[in-house]
C-alpha cells in the first residue's frame, strides 16, 4: 500500500534524503534510485508517494517512489496519414489526367508509378533493417528516389509503415524534394519542358 509524505531533507549531490510522514513519526529514507524513470529530480518540499519498506537494519526506507503531481507529458499524436494519401492520390490522378488529355507524354505516368513502387520497397527494406540491425538504406538514397519521382510511394510508405514520420531534418528535406519534383512536373507543360523531355528521350537507347 502506497503512503505519502513530504521530502523534508534532500541532498541532491549524493542523491538521497528523508520523507516526513504527514502525521509525524520516524522519517523515511529515500534514495534517488527508488524513483526509477522520472521527469525531474526530487526537490526539497516535494510531496512523495512511496511503498514503505525497511533496510537490512530494520530502518524505514522508501521504495517505488514518485513525485506527487508530476505527470508524464502526453505523447505527441502521430500525424494523420490522410493528408499524405490525399496528396498522393490527387497528384497521380493529375498525372493520369494530363496523359489522357495528351498534355504530357504517356511514359511520365509509368515512371512515377514504377519509381513509387521501387521507393516504397526501399522504405520497407529500411524499416526491416532498422528492426533487425541489418544494413540500412541511406537517407540520401531515399531522398534521391523521392526527388526522381518516387515521392508518392515514399508518402504511402511513411503512412503505412510508420517509418521516417517524425525524424528531423529528414522530413524537411523530404518535403523539399516533393516541391522540387512537382516543380519539374509542372515544367513539362511548357514548351521548354517538352523540349527537354524530347532531348532526354533521344539520349536513351529507345529514343
Amino acid at each position: 500500500m502506497k503512503k505519502k509524505g513530504k521530502l523534508t531533507v534532500w541532498n541532491d549531490e549524493k542523491g538521497y534524503g528523508f520523507i516526513s510522514p504527514p502525521g509525524g513519526g520516524d522519517r523515511v529514507f529515500v534514495h534517488i534510485t527508488a524513483f526509477g524513470p522520472r521527469l525531474r529530480r526530487p526537490e526539497l518540499g516535494d510531496d512523495i508517494a512511496y511503498s514503505p519498506t525497511t533496510d537490512s537494519d530494520g530502518r524505514p526506507r522508501a521504495a517505488k517512489a514518485s513525485i506527487v503531481g508530476v505527470k508524464a507529458p502526453a505523447k505527441p499524436k502521430r500525424p494523420s496519414g490522410a493528408f499524405s494519401y490525399l496528396l498522393t492520390a490527387t497528384f497521380l490522378a493529375a498525372v493520369a489526367g494530363a496523359v489522357a488529355l495528351s498534355r504530357i507524354p504517356p511514359p511520365i505516368l509509368f515512371i512515377y508509378l514504377a519509381l513509387s513502387a521501387f521507393t516504397f520497397a526501399a522504405y520497407a527494406l529500411d524499416k526491416r533493417a532498422a528492426k533487425t540491425g541489418d544494413w540500412r538504406i541511406s537517407e540520401n538514397t531515399l531522398h534521391l528516389l523521392a526527388l526522381a519521382g518516387g515521392w508518392p510511394g515514399a508518402q504511402i510508405a511513411q503512412g503505412l509503415l510508420r517509418h521516417k514520420t517524425q525524424k528531423q531534418p529528414f522530413r524537411g528535406i523530404f518535403w523539399a524534394t516533393v516541391v522540387l519534383n512537382c516543380g519539374a512536373f509542372a515544367g513539362l507543360f511548357t514548351a521548354e519542358g517538352q523540349r527537354v523531355w524530347r532531348l532526354i528521350v533521344s539520349a536513351t537507347p529507345w529514343g
